[in-house]
C-alpha cells in the first residue's frame, strides 16, 4: 500500500515552495547575471548568464521568463539603495548639500556596476518592483529639487529631466573609460554640478582630470572594439 503524498520532498527546502536543487540554480543565476550585468551591462544575453551559471536555458527560463524578471531579481537591493539615498538628501539640513550629495552618490553607484549604470537609464515595465522604487526615487528627487531651488543655490531652470540626462552621460563614460579611467565619471559630474549652480552657490572642488595616457588607453581600445561594444 502506498503512502500518501507528503507536502515536502525529500530535495525539498521547507517554507520555499521550490526544490533544494531548483534553489540553488536560482542562486548560480542571480550570481551570475550580477557579475556579467556588472562588468558587460544588460546587453548580456540570456544565453551567457546560463552558460555562466552552468545552467541550461531551459533551467533558467523556468526560474526567470524574461530579461525582465532576472533584471528585478538582480537589481532589487540596488533600487532600495537608490530610494534610500535620496531619502538621506531629503534629511540633510542643507538642501544644496543633500542635492550634490545625492547626484555624487547615484553616479557613484552607477560607476560601481555598470549593469546598474544602465538600469538607470532605461524602463522595465514589466519588473514591477524595480519600478516602483525608481517612481518612489523620482517623487523624492523632484522634493529634492524644490528644496534646492529655495535656497537659492540651484539654477532655476534646473528640471528633473536634467538628471535623466547626467545618468545616460555618466553611463556612456563609464563605460568608454572602463578600466583604463575608471574616476573620469568624478571629472564629469563635477562639471554639471557647476552648470547647475546658481551663482554664489558654494561649489565642490573640481575633481582632477584623468591622465592623458589614461584616455589614450580607452581611445585605442574603443576604436578596436567600436562604441557598441565597450
Amino acid at each position: 500500500m502506498n503512502s500518501p503524498p507528503s507536502d515536502q520532498t525529500p530535495c525539498q527546502q521547507p517554507g520555499t515552495g521550490l526544490r533544494a536543487d531548483a534553489e540553488r540554480n536560482r542562486d548560480r543565476i542571480l550570481a551570475a547575471a550580477r557579475r556579467l550585468y556588472a562588468t558587460e551591462g544588460l546587453g548580456v544575453s540570456m544565453a551567457s548568464v546560463a552558460r555562466e551559471a552552468g545552467v541550461g536555458k531551459a533551467t533558467l527560463g523556468r526560474r526567470f521568463a524574461t530579461r525582465e524578471e532576472l533584471v528585478n531579481a538582480v537589481f532589487a537591493d540596488r533600487m532600495d539603495a537608490y530610494a534610500d539615498a535620496v531619502t538621506a538628501a531629503l534629511a540633510d539640513p542643507d538642501p544644496w548639500h543633500g542635492f550634490t550629495g545625492y547626484l555624487h552618490a547615484v553616479c557613484a553607484m552607477q560607476a560601481a556596476d555598470r549593469g546598474f549604470a544602465d538600469v538607470l537609464t532605461m524602463t522595465f515595465p514589466a519588473a514591477k518592483a524595480l519600478e516602483a522604487r525608481r517612481a518612489e526615487s523620482h517623487n523624492g528627487f523632484l522634493e529634492l529639487i524644490a528644496r534646492a531651488r529655495n535656497s537659492g543655490h540651484l539654477r532655476d531652470d534646473f528640471t528633473h529631466q536634467d538628471l535623466v540626462i547626467l545618468l545616460m552621460a555618466n553611463a556612456g563614460v563609464i563605460a568608454a573609460a572602463g578600466d583604463d579611467a575608471p574616476d573620469a565619471w568624478r571629472r564629469l559630474v563635477g562639471h554639471m554640478l557647476r552648470s547647475y549652480a546658481a551663482p554664489g552657490a558654494p561649489i565642490p572642488p573640481l575633481p582632477e582630470a584623468p591622465k592623458p595616457t589614461a584616455l589614450y588607453r580607452a581611445m585605442v581600445r574603443l576604436s578596436r572594439t567600436g562604441p557598441d561594444t565597450v
